[in-house]
């Protein structure tokens, strides 16, 4: 497999928009991260839309964390009786991706930030988190970090000098010693760390730190 770049922006007109695998909404994907140990991904980004009422896709073996990102709400009814709302302005769960549910928006132009991993190769850690400045982001080998933003704008060390708009969302790989990176602008982000099983127990957790 050819060896991906260490700062890989996505442009959010770049997504694909494709039908859920139950053909009953839409999504976006952002990235699919391949797996080094079979031919699929190992983890996916994506944006949900959900217009009505609609039965969710099941993934066995995935796990999955969603967040609000634009609209009045949404209610996820699970089969087994558990029920969640995700409540404006970005609330968010993590669950089980093999588990049944349907999803009920609270009105119009509902859309959810989707994020899936396969956790017998990855772990993954979500934060969100306002952008006031300056923000630092230290990638060890083998993580890769994800920075998307939800508001405003944000300019990263080592990007065209193009600043990442709403929507866009930019990859940080780890491939060697310990690296810097620096965000700077004004906004929302939800930034995640995705690591390999197999480096978890080498390295200790870290977060991105404000200045």
């Amino acid at each position: 497999m050819a060896e991906l770049p260490a700062v890989e922006l996505l442009h959010a007109h770049h997504a694909h928009r494709s039908r859920w695998r139950n053909g009953l909404g839409w999504t976006r994907e952002l990235h699919a991260e391949p797996s080094d140990v079979d031919a699929g991904w190992c983890w996916r980004l994506s944006i949900a839309e959900i217009g009505q009422p609609a039965a969710f896709s099941r993934f066995e073996g995935i796990a999955r964390e969603l967040m609000l990102l634009s609209g009045d709400g949404l209610t996820l009814r699970f089969d087994d009786g558990e029920t969640a709302d995700l409540q404006p302005p970005h609330a968010r769960l993590r669950f089980d991706g093999g588990r049944a549910l349907q999803g009920e928006p609270a009105g119009p132009g509902v859309s959810v930030l989707n994020l899936m991993w396969r956790p017998d190769q990855v772990e993954a850690a979500l934060w969100h988190r306002p952008l006031v400045g300056t923000m630092v982001v230290f990638v060890d080998r083998g993580d890769c970090w994800g920075a998307h933003v939800i508001a405003g704008q944000a300019r990263m060390t080592g990007c065209d000098g193009r600043p990442l708009e709403r929507g866009d969302t930019v990859l940080l790989r780890g491939s060697g010693a310990r690296r810097r990176h620096v965000l700077d602008g004004g906004g929302e982000l939800l930034l995640f760390r995705i690591s390999p099983l197999a480096t978890l127990a080498q390295v200790t957790t870290s977060e991105p730190v404000a200045r």
